[in-house]
């Protein structure tokens, strides 16, 4: 679901998603490729859970 009310907003909300959805593809590949496996071997579900967890679990690590 969208929150933007604007189109100028929904646009740029659609972008994010995805920005964020290739950004955790990327860290995918590069996660099978390290590691020697295919990257339709990984999941996901499983990676998005993993980015949260870092980004919630480090708290002020990026500056305002």
């Amino acid at each position: 679901m969208l929150a933007s009310k604007t189109p100028d907003g929904v646009r740029q909300q659609i972008w994010a998603h995805l920005l964020v959805h290739h950004a955790l593809r990327v860290l995918m590949w590069r996660t099978a490729a390290s590691r020697g496996v295919a990257p339709d071997r990984l999941s996901f579900t499983d990676t998005l859970r993993a980015a949260r967890r870092s980004v919630t679990a480090s708290p002020g690590i990026f500056s305002p």
